[in-house]
């Protein structure tokens, strides 16, 4: 079913009474992003998943899509527009935010295992000025910068909420219309080619994990 409403009720949205307690309470972008902070991490240990918002509900753990899938929920509760960005790496992980407006300037909330891939405060005057906020830190074991492209503001109204808020199975269609959304370059082939590598410090750095997997690996992925 389609909700098109902008402030759409727990009812609108299929959520039982136990989903809208936990919700509801999510009034401000900032209260979304610690109780996402507060949701263990999903690292997959039984296979992809890809659960929607009432999985994380019923798991109290998620990744970084399932993460924004939950905040965009949230926010669309509380009046707000449910968007999500895709961050497209290269030879890395992707990564997929939850994206709010203040003052005309765009914020994020977002779920990661590093501290560098969180939350972004709303003084980002366009999209691809956020995106770049994430550019220097996103980076893979090999110490190479990888982040390449970011995609449009993608709408969750424009799905059916069986899609991503109530599906008791994975959402890869949703998932996939992500990946098939409009994506923007933020370098050139020619400034790739002069990136420096990430040097011992910040190696180090990217040691402090919130959450640890039992494969150490894994667990930097998120």
């Amino acid at each position: 079913m389609l909700v098109r409403k902008r402030h759409p009720t727990a009812a609108d949205l299929g959520l039982t009474a136990e989903e809208a307690r936990l919700l509801r309470p999510l009034s401000t972008p900032w209260r979304i992003q610690e109780f996402l902070v507060g949701l263990s991490a999903n690292f997959e240990d039984q296979g992809d998943t890809l659960r929607s918002v009432r999985g994380v509900l019923r798991h109290r753990r998620a990744h970084c899509i399932e993460a924004a899938f939950t905040a965009a929920c949230a926010l669309w509760l509380h009046g707000e527009p449910p968007l999500l960005m895709d961050l497209v790496a290269k030879g890395d992980s992707d990564h997929v935010i939850a994206l709010f407006r203040r003052n005309g300037c765009w914020g994020a909330i977002s779920k990661s295992n590093h501290v560098w891939l969180r939350w972004r405060d709303p003084v980002y005057r366009n999209l691809r000025e956020l995106a770049m906020s994430y550019f220097h830190e996103y980076a893979n074991d090999d110490r190479r910068k990888t982040l390449r492209t970011h995609s449009d503001a993608v709408d969750l109204r424009q799905f059916d909420i069986e899609d991503w808020v109530t599906n008791e199975d994975d959402c890869w269609d949703v998932g996939a219309a992500l990946d098939d959304a409009p994506h923007h370059r933020l370098i050139t082939p020619a400034q790739t080619r002069t990136l420096m590598p990430r040097d011992d410090m910040e190696m180090r750095a990217d040691d402090l994990v919130q959450y640890e997997s039992a494969d150490r690996k894994r667990a930097r992925r998120y």
